[in-house]
C-alpha cells in the first residue's frame, strides 16, 4: 500500500500533522508513505516509520514547487491520498481514496487535520528524531540534568516578547528559590536567530548554558524529550516542544491561541491582556502591525506563575522522563 500525504512548508504546520500521519501508519499497517512539504519541514518526517521518500517542496515561480510535486506523484497509483493543504493536486491523482483538507478557522488545527481522516479524538502530534539524535542528546542533556528551555523568537516581531522579559522570567526561575533552582538554561532558535537569542544565553554563566540557536530540528526534537519545561512564543519549537513530551507554555499576543496553543496535556498558555481584535484595533493600519510588537504588556510575573503551575501539574513525570516510545504500524 503506498500512501501520499502532503503537508505544509512552515514547521508548526508540519509537527501538528504528524498525529495524523502515525495514526495513518496504524490505521494501514506496513504502509509506504511518501511525505511532500517544505524544506524547514522535511527533518520532521525523515526517521518518521513508514517513510520512503520525502519531496522537498522549495517555494518556486509560477507554481513551480506544485509542478515539480506533480511531476513526481502523477506516473504512480495511490491507494490514500491525504492533502493537508487542501490543493488541487489530489483530484488529479489516480488513487483509491482521498482526504482533502477544507478551511474551517473554528477548531485547533490539531482538530481540524484530524477530521480530514475521520480521526477522533485527534491523535496527538508526536516526534521521531532518531536514536542517533537521541544519543546525542543524552549526552547534551545527560539524565539528571533539569533543564528550563526557552525559544525567544518566532517568525515575525509582532509574536516576540522582549528579550528583557525572558531574561527576567530565567532569573526568576533560576535563582536561589526559585522553582528551578540550579537547572541548566537551553535556548533554542532557527540559523537567523542568533542576534535575539544571544542576549539571553548571555544572562546566565556558560556552564550552565546550553545553546541549541541554529541546531538541527531533529536534534532540538531530542533534546526537548529530555527537558523539564520548555517556555517560549507561539512559533515552530514550540508546538515541537510539546509534540515531544516536554511541559511547553506557549506565549500569545497577535495569533489565535484558540487554533494554535499547544498540544497536549502537559502544556499551558498565556496572552497579553487585550483581545486579538483589540491589538488589530490599536495597531496603526497594516503597516503598523507588521512592524511592531504585540507583546510588550504580557507580564513577567503572569508568564512565571503558568510556569510553575505547570511544573507542579507536571511533577510526576520527574526531570527527565523516558522519551515517548516512537509510535510505529502495527
Amino acid at each position: 500500500m503506498r500512501i501520499l500525504f502532503i503537508t505544509s512548508n512552515r514547521l508548526g504546520d508540519a509537527v501538528l500533522s504528524t498525529g495524523i500521519l502515525a495514526g495513518l501508519g496504524e490505521r494501514y499497517p506496513g504502509a509506504e508513505f511518501w511525505v511532500a512539504c517544505g524544506p524547514l519541514a522535511t527533518p520532521v518526517f525523515k526517521h518518521a516509520p513508514g517513510v520512503t521518500r520525502i519531496i522537498e517542496m522549495k517555494k518556486a515561480p509560477r507554481a513551480g514547487h506544485w509542478r515539480k510535486l506533480l511531476a513526481a506523484v502523477l506516473p504512480h497509483r495511490w491507494d490514500v491520498v491525504v492533502d493537508l493543504r487542501g490543493s488541487a493536486t489530489a483530484w488529479l491523482l489516480w488513487t483509491k481514496k482521498r482526504y482533502i483538507l477544507k478551511p474551517d478557522h473554528s477548531l485547533h488545527r490539531v482538530v481540524h487535520n484530524a477530521t480530514v481522516a475521520g480521526f477522533d479524538p485527534p491523535p496527538d502530534p508526536c516526534v521521531w528524531p532518531g536514536e542517533a539524535m537521541r544519543a546525542r542528546a543524552r549526552d547534551i542533556v545527560p539524565d539528571g540534568m533539569s533543564v528550563l528551555a526557552i525559544g525567544p523568537a518566532a517568525a515575525w516581531r509582532g509574536k516576540m516578547w522582549p528579550i528583557e522579559n525572558f531574561k527576567e522570567l530565567a532569573r526568576r526561575l533560576l535563582q536561589p528559590g526559585g522553582a528551578m533552582e540550579g537547572a541548566h538554561l537551553l535556548v533554542t532558535g532557527g540559523p537567523a536567530d542568533r542576534d535575539i537569542c544571544q542576549p539571553l544565553l548571555d544572562a546566565v554563566p556558560e556552564d550552565r548554558r546550553i545553546d541549541l540557536v541554529g541546531a538541527a530540528i531533529d536534534e532540538t526534537a531530542a533534546c526537548f524529550e529530555r527537558i523539564r519545561l520548555y517556555i517560549g512564543n507561539d512559533s515552530g519549537l514550540m508546538h515541537l516542544a510539546a509534540a515531544a513530551g516536554a511541559p511547553t507554555v506557549g506565549l500569545f499576543g497577535p495569533s489565535p491561541e484558540d487554533l494554535y496553543r499547544p498540544w497536549g496535556k502537559k502544556t499551558a498558555f498565556v496572552r497579553v491582556p487585550r483581545s486579538l481584535e483589540e491589538l488589530r484595533a490599536g495597531a496603526d493600519g497594516e503597516a503598523g502591525w507588521q512592524r511592531g510588537s504585540h507583546m510588550e504588556d504580557l507580564e513577567v510575573a503572569t508568564v512565571e506563575d503558568a510556569a510553575i503551575a505547570l511544573l507542579a501539574r507536571t511533577a510526576a513525570s520527574g526531570d527527565n522522563a523516558p522519551p515517548q516510545t516512537e509510535r510505529r504500524p502495527v
